[in-house]
Formats: structure tokens, sequence, C-alpha cells
């Protein structure tokens, strides 16, 4: 189901909380959402849905990867950019990582561990901040 997204600071500035397989349906709540908006945002968490779980999706290509529960357990290379969000207006200054490696679950829950680099590096960074209630 597409869901409306979420501009209010306060409730983006709050941390989310793991998400349990009860929580699967939000998944594809991400997915339909990030599809109706794929012309102007790549990546989403589910607090800019107004759920307070720890979940993204993320375009790469075609396709759509979600994340659940993701934790970025090593970083390299930063670097300083600027970033637009679809729940605030303009974009702000940042640093990111070139290389990071995520260890996450997948959408049927299954641990997962894997190495990203440049731009999609970059969105899982950005997507992961949400999660922990860090507006750029």
């Amino acid at each position: 189901m597409v869901r409306q997204i979420v501009k209010d600071e306060l409730f983006l500035a709050q941390k989310s909380e793991l998400a349990t397989k009860a929580d699967a349906a939000i998944i594809t709540d991400l997915i339909d959402t990030l599809k109706v908006n794929s012309e102007h945002c790549v990546g989403m968490a589910a607090n800019m849905i107004g759920v307070k779980k720890r979940i993204i999706v993320f375009s790469v290509g075609i396709a759509i990867v979600p994340m659940v529960n993701p934790v970025i357990v090593k970083k390299s290379g930063p670097y300083e950019t600027e970033e637009g969000c679809l729940s605030l207006n303009g974009v702000r200054k940042t640093t990111r990582f070139e290389k990071i490696e995520v260890e996450y679950q997948d959408k049927d829950f299954k641990k997962q561990r894997q190495e990203f680099a440049g731009w999609t590096a970059q969105i899982i960074q950005h997507e992961v901040d949400h999660l922990k209630g860090r507006v750029i």
C-alpha cells in the first residue's frame, strides 16, 4: 500500500525499533511508496511512512532492495557531500563513506552481510541515519 510521506522533523528525529517478522507488511508498503516516488527518490526508511521500525528500501537500477535491521559494521573513505530528502526541503551537507559493510536481514529475515560502494553506499548511509533519528 502506498503511504503518505512524513515531513514532521520531530517524528523523524526519533530512533526506530528493531523489526520482526510481524512487520513484514511494512516492507511491501515501503516498496510501493518508493515506486510511486521513484522520479525523485532512491531510498526510503520506514519512519518516512510513519512507522518507527528498522527497515529501509533502496533502488539499484530497476530493482528495489529491502534491508531489515541494517547495521553498518565497517566504513572507509570519508567524503563531504550534499543530500536532499523526500521528507525535507532543500539539500544539506553531510559526511559519507565511499565503502561500507552492512549486516542486515533480507525480506525473508535471513541474515546477510554485504559490502557496498559509491552511490549505493551513500543511499544506504542516508537511510540508516533515518533509523537512528538523524535528520541530515
